[in-house]
């Protein structure tokens, strides 16, 4: 199978390139070019999941995080050994009393946004990016949310000054990662089938549960007699493989303008139902804003909130504490 194939060469050039580093600057390079989340070969290699047909996800999937580990483990294991003092260094007293050194740990939400990449490769979703800083077109427009919209007031949004010029186009930070799927179905035809991950801005009142900045994964899928039923077994799937087997789930009847039919999706926490995100069929108005034939393709869309995920997941009960940069909370995870 030639994506097996790509993997072994990507491990074995990986692991030879990490073994090779003699210094703490050839080591980070070594991370950059093999596990670099942005611009790293880890990336490339990733984007190949996509490819693989149904049969062979399974064993593609749990391939890669095989590879993926033991790329990380080897180059920890390097940087302990670049780290560790030689027997010969006499020039620093090792009797002398100090503070002892102590690694910094990722933070809670970037574990949890690897690890809804992680499943959503496993479901054949590649990951695809988009810029914060969006025109109205990709941020509503596209999205067909109207101009009277309440979604689109000066009040709910965080706009920026432009140029100067009468005709300059407004611009302002993304409220919505959904930017993402109108750029890249403006790129591509179907079938299509990415996620998204990234930071939204909204001026909410910030409580327990809300923020001014958080963050979300968007989710589209695009091809041919794709259905609500589709959309609603990913969801399940992906909460499960996530929060555990015993999460509750349930789908409510909601309206965005941007899909027809929209749901709510909410899990149970605590003694009530929590909402995670909304979801829906692509709006018909969405696809043909694109230059798609909505005769001819389907699919469904998601957004759902990465911090609620990540609270559910550890019992945390007030969302401002991802932001409030206390060692004490940060050092538990």
């Amino acid at each position: 199978m030639e994506i097996l194939e790509a993997f072994a060469s990507y491990e074995r050039e990986a692991l030879a390139a990490i073994d090779a580093a003699a210094s703490a600057d050839a080591l980070e390079a070594a991370r950059i070019e093999f596990l670099g989340k942005k611009q790293g070969r880890l990336k490339d290699v990733q984007g190949l999941l996509g490819k693989a047909s149904p049969e062979e996800r399974p064993v593609v999937g749990k391939r890669f995080n095989e590879i993926k580990d033991a790329v990380t483990l080897r180059w920890e294991t390097r940087q302990q050994e670049l780290c560790r003092p030689k027997a010969m260094a006499t020039a620093i007293d090792l009797t002398l009393p100090g503070t002892p050194v102590r690694l910094g740990r990722r933070h809670p939400l970037t574990q949890t946004i690897d690890e809804f990449k992680d499943i959503m490769a496993r479901f054949g979703f590649e990951v695809a990016d988009g810029p914060e800083l969006e025109d109205e077109w990709h941020n509503f427009q596209a999205l067909n949310i109207p101009d009277d919209h309440p979604a689109r007031d000066p009040l709910e949004n965080f706009y920026l000054s432009t140029a100067s010029t009468a005709n300059a186009e407004p611009m302002l930070l993304r409220s919505q990662t959904s930017t993402v799927q109108i750029r890249i179905m403006e790129q591509r035809q179907p079938p299509i089938r990415i996620v998204s991950v990234g930071r939204v801005y909204r001026p909410d009142t910030i409580d327990a549960t809300h923020s001014c900045m958080f963050h979300q994964m968007e989710g589209l899928m695009l091809g041919r007699d794709v259905t609500m039923a589709s959309l609603k077994s990913v969801l399940r799937m992906f909460a499960t493989a996530y929060l555990g087997g015993d999460v509750e789930v349930r789908f409510r009847p909601s309206f965005f303008p941007f899909t027809e039919p929209s749901v709510e999706v909410d899990v149970r926490w605590k003694h009530g139902w929590l909402e995670l995100g909304g979801a829906g069929m692509v709006d018909p108005n969405e696809l043909t804003a694109i230059g798609y034939d909505p005769e001819e393709v389907s699919g469904f869309a998601f957004g759902l909130g990465i911090e609620r995920f990540c609270m559910l997941r550890h019992g945390i009960s007030d969302i401002r504490n991802f932001y409030s940069n206390d060692l004490r909370f940060l050092g538990q995870f």
